[in-house]
């Protein structure tokens, strides 16, 4: 069972598409907490001055921050120190911190960061290792009792699918992409979210030669954006392949 402090969760906080916004809310509410609660909101400054690529910056952040004991302080400040050097390019200099903030969350029962964390070693293994590394991260995520970690599980298998698409299994991929939108759907995913998974499903489609398939639920993706004002450029790259027959492909 997941013991993660309560009173703010730093997800709440979060705008992955506006890093600089997120800068300043968590700096905003760091400045109204104290102790283990404080050091937590600053990890996620650094993680969101990474994002901005102010690497120097971020890594300076962490280095004034302490676990005084609390295993959530220290997981955050290993996850995000990897995360920085896995954003600056070092990914094998990332692993260890990602490995070692996996055994100090689960040892902590810290559910979330611990899947966030088999998650990270994920993307930063070798290619022969990352399907294996993905799975156990799978593994990790359906054994969790914290929803928030069980949240993880449609990232997980949509990056279990991409996996498959790099080495050309698309069988293999389009059935990861058909569990991953069941997993959105089923944790309340945002239409955005749910978009992209069904996105994956035809896209996986179109490489298995299912072109009228692809292009159908290519075309429903296209009115449910357009109902909600929106547009996707990737929706419109993949129509104009399959109506101007293309079938195969990336």
């Amino acid at each position: 069972m997941s013991r993660q402090t309560g009173s703010v969760h730093p997800l709440d906080l979060w705008d992955f598409d506006d890093p600089s916004g997120s800068e300043a809310r968590f700096r905003e509410a760091a400045g109204r907490a104290e102790g283990m609660q404080q050091a937590v909101l600053m990890t996620q400054v650094a993680r969101a001055l990474g994002l901005q690529q102010e690497y120097d910056a971020a890594h300076d952040v962490l280095d004034e921050l302490m676990p005084d004991g609390a295993p959530e302080v220290e997981a955050r400040l290993l996850l995000e120190r990897g995360r920085i050097y896995r954003s600056s390019g070092d990914a094998g200099h990332a692993r260890p911190f990602f490995e070692t903030a996996a055994t100090v969350a689960r040892g902590a029962g810290l559910e979330e960061l611990w899947v966030d964390a088999l998650h990270m070693v994920a993307l930063v293994a070798p290619p022969e290792e990352q399907l294996d590394a993905q799975l156990a991260a799978l593994a990790g995520a359906e054994s969790a009792t914290d929803p928030r970690a069980r949240r993880w599980r449609a990232s997980l298998l949509n990056n279990i699918g991409m996996v498959h698409a790099d080495a050309e299994r698309w069988e293999e991929a389009l059935t990861a992409f058909e569990d991953a939108r069941a997993a959105r759907e089923a944790t309340d995913g945002t239409p955005g979210e749910i978009g992209v998974a069904r996105w994956m499903i035809a896209w996986a489609l179109r490489n298995l030669g299912r072109a009228d398939e692809a292009l159908a639920m290519q075309r429903a993706l296209k009115a449910d954006l357009e109902a909600r004002g929106a547009e996707d450029p990737y929706v419109d790259e993949e129509i104009a392949i399959l109506t101007s027959g293309g079938s195969a492909g990336r």
